[in-house]
């Protein structure tokens, strides 16, 4: 049966390895990206070359309107929508005090409200489909809370409440709501840290080391399919052991 899913942010870092874990589960794709127009085309290509096909959608999904409208082109553009993976974000960081209102809302726009959005947009083409999956991808500082990073953490904590109330409001029309927490990831957004405090990180980590982009894809991906049909409302930590429970 033909499936067809949306990725935020699915130009490069988790949400392209993301795209490529759903085509090799047989789903179409369609990405969104804010300025990369290059490596969502290559991501796409990629895609492609799984067999399935891609589609690149331009979006800063800070703007609401442009929120909606990305699903409806999405859905459009390949026949329909099954799964929603909201992965778009960007981490800022900076002391608490210094956080201005319109870094604030800007941060909150794109990670949380972003992401009410397009579920709100997206579920009824699920509940037309008799198949939905949705996922959204958090953060460990979800989890932990962030000195240099409040609003960041706020925001994807907030993911965590959304999660679970779209599962129960979802759940009966047998659409799936689950959040996955990544940990340290080595990805463009966490190279420069990875880069200054690389040995620290690793060293409270168990295993030892930063997750590649396809171990986390991996989980998101499973989260979409048949098999994971009987999984709402949960948070899946992908983190290496750096905080359990």
């Amino acid at each position: 049966m033909k499936r067809c899913a949306l990725v935020t942010g699915g130009s490069r870092g988790i949400g392209a390895a993301t795209a490529l874990a759903l085509a090799a589960r047989g789903y179409d794709v369609a990405i969104t990206y804010r300025s990369q127009r290059l490596a969502a085309e290559g991501v796409a290509a990629e895609v492609e070359r799984l067999g399935r096909k891609a589609v690149v959608l331009q979006a800063d999904l800070a703007d609401p309107a442009r929120a909606r409208e990305v699903v409806r082109e999405a859905a459009d553009a390949l026949g329909g929508l099954h799964a929603l993976v909201n992965n778009a974000g960007y981490v800022q960081r900076m002391p608490w005090d210094e956080i201005s209102l319109e870094d604030w809302n800007r941060m909150i726009g794109v990670t949380l409200t972003a992401a009410f959005i397009t579920a709100q947009v997206a579920a009824p083409y699920m509940m037309e489909a008799g198949f939905g999956r949705i996922v959204n991808v958090s953060s460990l500082r979800a989890l932990t809370g962030s000195a240099h990073g409040v609003h960041y953490a706020a925001a994807k904590a907030g993911l965590l409440g959304l999660t679970k109330s779209l599962a129960l409001a979802l759940a009966p029309h047998g659409i799936t709501v689950n959040a996955v927490c990544p940990g340290f990831t080595a990805t463009d957004m966490n190279r420069e840290v990875l880069e200054k405090r690389g040995d620290e990180i690793r060293a409270q980590i168990p295993l030892g080391r930063a997750a590649e982009p396809k171990e986390v894809a991996a989980v998101v991906s499973f989260l979409c399919s048949e098999e994971a049909s009987y999984i709402t409302g949960e948070t899946i930590s992908v983190n290496g052991g750096i905080r359990m429970g």
